[in-house]
């Protein structure tokens, strides 16, 4: 429907000529357009070109009649619902009355007219066309925003899935420089500090345990070096896969935490895409994270298995249990990132707290094409 015109429009529809014309000064005004047709073809030819109010329409015309013509209107779309008034003469039987309802008439009113009544009949359906036609622009600008919305959405969450990607990129750059140069810097060094050592006279015994706990901070630097590197991007990921990454984070965990990690994992290499490979781990160090800081749990139970053509990844701990409202809270940034992780693969991640129990939680990531 056209909703960008400010009058709202009239089809009179009468052969006779001098009742037109009596029709449309009467009903004419600033916030009414009238638009008259003096035969049921030339009322057919407006419809398809024109949004109404309301039609009057006489219901014995030459030709096309005003019951066939309101027959025909009511066919097309544009005008299915146009509310139509019958023009008819006192000598109309009911017969006739009863043919006017069936083609699609919503009142009757009987020649000669009353001005008054007429108008009265006609502005509740202007006033009701009115009204449609601010909806329908309401539900339209609603419609756009909501657009506008989701397109702000989509490139939001493109820009942040772009914003993870550089990360990981420049994770495993660092990860590498720190692996490459300082690990060789640091064995260097301890190669030199080894020559020392060696050359050391055997009454220099204060530089001999210098010498030992300088080997001992050099060793512990390696050490060092390593788990920043790891924690940047471990290469186990991308040199053994998933499920070896997952088992060497539990280990890493464990030895960290004190709580203990049964796990459950195939014994097949899963065969994934560097990226739904990232995403899962980089969510099980997300989980393991959260319990460590959050559940008060001793135990937690991995399971990782593929189904039904989807990475199904469990973790289950012992826990205090997270609460319903923090399951849903949009401070919960971990929570939402591993969300924002499985969301362009078309995953989904269930968490299920009971309270004193723990926490349950399954993310599933189909092995599809994004």
């Amino acid at each position: 429907m056209d909703t960008s015109l400010s009058q709202a429009r009239i089809l009179i529809v009468d052969d006779d000529a001098a009742s037109l014309m009596a029709l449309q000064e009467l009903l004419q005004s600033p916030t009414q357009e009238v638009v008259p047709a003096n035969s049921g073809e030339e009322a057919l030819r407006c419809v398809l070109k024109q949004d109404f109010a309301v039609i009057l329409l006489d219901a014995r015309m030459p030709g096309v009649d005003g019951f066939e013509t309101a027959r025909l209107i009511r066919e097309r779309e544009r005008s299915r619902h146009t509310p139509i008034i019958f023009l008819t003469g006192a000598y109309e039987d009911v017969h006739s009355v009863f043919r006017g309802y069936e083609a699609g008439a919503v009142d009757y009113i009987v020649k000669p007219l009353v001005p008054e009544i007429l108008k009265s009949k006609i502005s509740v359906f202007v006033e009701l066309y009115n009204k449609n036609a601010v909806l329908i622009r309401e539900v339209a600008e609603r419609t756009r925003i909501e657009e506008h919305l989701r397109k702000s959405e989509e490139n939001l969450r493109a820009l942040a899935a772009h914003l993870q990607s550089v990360r990981e990129e420049e994770g495993t750059r660092i990860a590498r420089e720190i692996h490459d140069e300082l690990g060789q810097a640091l064995t260097g060094l301890k190669m030199d500090l080894t020559w020392v050592a060696n050359r050391l006279p055997g009454d220099q015994r204060a530089l001999a345990e210098r010498t030992q706990s300088m080997f001992g901070l050099i060793d512990g630097t390696i050490q060092s070096v390593r788990g920043i590197a790891s924690r940047l991007r471990p290469e186990v990921l991308d040199q053994l896969g998933l499920t070896a990454a997952i088992e060497w984070h539990a280990g890493y965990f464990r030895k960290r935490s004190g709580i203990r990690c049964k796990l459950s994992l195939p014994s097949d290499t899963l065969m994934l895409d560097h990226e739904r490979s990232t995403a899962a781990f980089r969510i099980f160090q997300e989980l393991l994270t959260n319990v460590a800081r959050h559940a008060n749990a001793t135990r937690i139970d991995v399971a990782m298995r593929v189904d039904s053509g989807a990475l199904v990844l469990t973790v289950e701990d012992n826990g205090k249990g997270i609460a319903e409202s923090s399951i849903h809270d949009p401070k919960s940034l971990g929570l939402l990132g591993m969300r924002e992780r499985v969301l362009p693969f078309g995953g989904t991640i269930e968490i299920i707290g009971v309270r004193d129990e723990g926490t349950k939680v399954k993310v599933s990531i189909p092995l599809g094409l994004k």
